[in-house]
């Protein structure tokens, strides 16, 4: 049995009533921890982590799908972890995203909107001998390889 997916079909079945939550990702490293990313469209709380850390916990064990000791961990992605989900997108609209391309070129700028494979950035464009021009800008999502939230502490 794949534990990941298993784990998936865990999380999915206990947040089918929390529709304000969305999972990220589920991940087995080889060192026995088993970690889930767990998002909400306001965050999530401490509460909703070790409500869903319970069932997947309780399942895990009463199915015995894990042989080897594991240490599960259930918590939101940490700031420094990439936006892979548009609804992840969605809830960042408004902050500063730092881009990486498929072409290993880097931009940053204000997110302003999500739409199917794309958002839509405004970001200054500097030119030598030019003023700085922000502009909007259109980028496919299947171009972006990573993208972060940068945290601005001004």
């Amino acid at each position: 049995m794949n534990i990941e997916k298993r784990v998936t079909e865990l999380v999915e079945e206990k947040i089918a009533d929390m529709p304000h939550l969305f999972l990220v990702d589920v991940k087995m490293h080889s060192n026995g921890k088993l970690i889930v990313l767990v998002d909400g469209d306001s965050g999530i709380g401490i509460a909703d982590c070790a409500a869903i850390s319970r069932h997947v916990g309780f399942h895990l064990e009463e199915e015995n799908v894990i042989e080897e000791p594991y240490n599960l961990e259930v918590s939101s992605p940490g700031i420094d972890t990439p936006l892979v989900l548009t609804r992840q997108y969605e809830k960042n609209i408004g902050r500063t995203l730092a881009i990486k391309m498929d072409d290993g070129t880097k931009r940053e700028g204000t997110l302003l909107s999500v739409a199917g494979d794309a958002i839509t950035i405004e970001e200054t464009i500097k030119q030598k001998g030019k003023k700085a021009e922000v502009v909007e800008s259109v980028i496919p999502t299947n171009n972006i390889t990573e993208t972060k939230v940068l945290i601005s502490f001004k």
